[in-house]
């Protein structure tokens, strides 16, 4: 979640030399009947390799001449899956798209990268892929992903990163740099650190554009994926690469503008001002841009702009002391199994609560973004205690219960709880969460009175006392003293 570093450089500097070897694009060709318009999950890579990758060609396909490609990753090498995002934007733009099934975040990052590499050249084996149009992209973890390839494999020239940023900055090479283009929503946690990440890019001149919806963590809409691919295209046709073509630069122009325009007309000044900002340094160098230069000049000294802007900067300020404070006493509770800290957590949902009522916009945002965070957070603590190995119990127990409080609906975690007190003789504990998780709507019988390390609490009065309150009949009897 909070970014990777290479702690093996050999190991690294090798992996570079053999994708180097392996990924240089070839334009052999292969004998393979595949349907256009159809997505083709499960192609194998080679006959002596049994990775498999999903693919998808345009329906105005025609291997007689080179196509872009874009390769999507998902973290839980759902290739097929990735691949359904991007469908209308892909059929629209004219993009080859494929997917490995072997990629997952519970892979080294080398085994990843060595695992594209083998996707790619099997591609690049079976099609006329244009060498300067190639692409990766990715949601959240897939994202991080795809912004490495290009520092480890060659001829990949841009990112598509949705809901996340660059995986590690110290990676970027200035000498080798790619097209980034992030997508984010506005109660996505990453919002932030994309909006910083802009700044970064620039200094180190890497080409990147940062587009922003109204929304959370999750795939942004095919409009914005479209508007990326599109992105693509008008910076090929910049640079020569492939023809310029006047018409669908003007239809590209008059259809951003009028995004721009509705973000006015929605009162979100900030958006409108970040999202012409984008359009200046898209079309720069296919139009005259005096007019919108203009606009955003005009835009800039707007009391509306300024004033939202200002919300927008002291809001950010103020979630990343709070993510710090987060962070700092998660580390501490986890450390000392500080049980009693849980009602100060508690508290802190009653002030998330109180920002998603605020009349401010920019703090109803940082209080979804914060919730999110707190419990991308949590998770991490969660799979650093089960890598570790043995699992602390103690340490777990507290993150489950944490987790009760920041996700009162996810049963699991009060289950674990029940269990796990039982296995401990600590039943107190468990009764106590048996009834918060039957106040909070479960309804589960059957799985109730089946879970491990139970039994003896089971048959006990109090268990089944509680059970038969908010479920009826419970299934021993209650035996009145």
């Amino acid at each position: 979640m909070f970014g990777l570093i290479f702690d093996e450089p050999i190991v690294m500097k090798k992996l570079l030399l053999v994708l180097a070897l392996s990924a240089t694009f070839s334009t052999m060709a292969q004998k393979l009947t595949l349907k256009k318009g159809l997505v083709v999950d499960s192609l194998q890579v080679n006959d002596s390799i049994a990775d498999t990758y999903a693919l998808y060609l345009p329906k105005n396909f025609d291997s007689s001449r080179s196509w872009p490609v874009l390769f999507v990753f998902d973290m839980k090498g759902r290739g097929k899956q990735s691949i359904s995002m991007f469908l209308e934007p892909a059929e629209k733009e004219g993009y080859i798209l494929a997917a490995s099934n072997n990629v997952h975040d519970s892979l080294s990052i080398a085994k990843n990268v060595l695992a594209t590499g083998r996707m790619i050249t099997s591609v690049a084996t079976l099609f006329q892929i244009d060498r300067n149009r190639v692409y990766t992209a990715g949601f959240s973890g897939g994202a991080r992903l795809a912004s490495l390839i290009p520092t480890f494999i060659k001829n990949v020239k841009g990112v598509i990163s949705c809901g996340a940023s660059v995986t590690n900055i110290e990676v970027l090479d200035p000498k080798k740099p790619f097209h980034f283009i992030g997508i984010v929503g506005t109660e996505d946690f990453n919002y932030p650190e994309m909006e910083s990440l802009e700044k970064i890019l620039n200094k180190k001149r890497f080409p990147n554009q940062l587009l922003v919806f109204e929304g959370g963590a999750q795939w942004p809409s095919s409009k914005y994926l479209s508007k990326a691919l599109e992105i693509f295209t008008l910076s090929a046709m910049a640079k020569g690469h492939i023809p310029k073509d006047s018409l669908y630069v003007a239809q590209s122009y008059k259809a951003n503008l009028n995004t721009m325009n509705r973000f006015l007309n929605a009162q979100n000044s900030v958006l409108a001002y970040g999202f012409l900002e984008e359009m200046i340094d898209i079309y720069r160098p296919h139009m005259d841009l005096e007019v919108l230069r203009n606009r955003a000049k005009q835009m800039k000294k707007d009391k509306l702009y300024r004033t939202q802007n200002r919300a927008q900067v002291n809001v950010f300020f103020k979630e990343s002391l709070i993510k710090e404070d987060y962070a700092y006493y998660l580390e501490e509770d986890v450390l000392t199994y500080n049980y009693n800290n849980l009602g100060w957590w508690n508290f802190q949902m009653e002030e998330l609560a109180k920002y998603d009522k605020s009349a401010n916009r920019y703090e109803r945002q940082m209080g979804k973004r914060l919730l999110e965070y707190l419990n991308a957070l949590i998770a991490d603590n969660m799979d650093l205690q089960l890598l570790q190995g043995p699992v602390d119990l103690e340490a777990m127990n507290f993150l489950w219960m944490l987790k009760t409080i920041t996700e009162p609906k996810e049963y699991d975690n009060y289950l674990k709880i029940i269990a796990n007190s039982a296995k401990m003789d600590d039943y107190g504990t468990a009764l106590f969460y048996l009834e918060e998780l039957l106040k909070n709507g479960y309804t589960d019988k059957t799985k109730l009175y089946a879970l491990e390390n139970t039994a003896l609490l089971r048959i006990t009065p109090e268990f089944n006392t509680i059970v038969e309150k908010y479920l009826k009949g419970a299934r021993y009897e209650i035996i009145e003293e």
